[in-house]
């Protein structure tokens, strides 16, 4: 399966912070565990505690930009200019704004209150699929692999097809089938009728292995 960059939006706020020098620092939490996302077109969505834990812990590069765009860089985990922290609550992260053209005008915007949400990117390593307590269909991410956090100024959810080809891969449905479900509110039947598998012969943390592999062949 193809591994897409998936984006997803937090209701949580981001704000300046105090600092010593320069143009301050601009923090908040870029997700949040076991909250229950916005309909992503079918289904719902929400991060695991845990999710990070070894991503992070494997210390890979993580972005800030603002808007998710590279040219709108504003600090990564390598430099040191950008810091993450998980609790109980979810991801926080605090970036040291840059003296760039990118820096000052989040600077003034988030200071005047136009910026006001996070997002977050990431590659889905381990999923699974069910039903809410009123039966709609959910999706929850066990493990990610986080690409960039971003102060973002108008949340939206972009395209979450990538998530209806995981259920399809997981499930062994037709991905067209899957999309057309969703779109036509039969997702919940779907699920309810076809059992979670993974490749023949595999064990699921085999399966999520040979995710990890194809995602880093990818990403080299």
């Amino acid at each position: 399966m193809k591994h897409d960059v998936e984006i997803r939006y937090t209701t949580g706020t981001v704000a300046l912070r105090a600092a010593d020098s320069g143009l301050g620092k601009l923090g908040g939490y870029a997700l949040k565990f076991n909250r229950l996302s916005q309909n992503l077109g079918g289904f719902v969505e929400r991060v695991a505690p845990g999710a990070l834990t070894k991503t992070l812990r494997d210390g890979g590069d993580v972005l800030c930009r603002f808007q998710h765009e590279d040219r709108l860089l504003l600090g990564r985990t390598a430099s040191g200019t950008l810091r993450l922290g998980v609790d109980d609550e979810g991801l926080d992260y605090e970036v040291n704004l840059p003296d760039t053209s990118a820096g000052r005008d989040v600077a003034e915007l988030a200071g005047r209150g136009d910026v006001q949400h996070s997002s977050f990117a990431f590659y889905a390593l381990d999923t699974e699929w069910g039903l809410t307590e009123q039966g709609f269909p959910l999706r929850t991410l066990l493990e990610i692999q986080l690409v960039d956090v971003a102060p973002v100024v108008q949340p939206a959810y972009l395209d979450t097809s990538s998530g209806l080809r995981s259920l399809a891969e997981s499930r062994n449905l037709d991905p067209d089938a899957v999309l057309a479900a969703a779109a036509s509110n039969r997702l919940a039947d779907m699920l309810r009728e076809a059992p979670a598998v993974d490749a023949p012969g595999d064990t699921h943390a085999h399966a999520v292995a040979i995710r990890r592999r194809r995602l880093d062949a990818i990403r080299r």
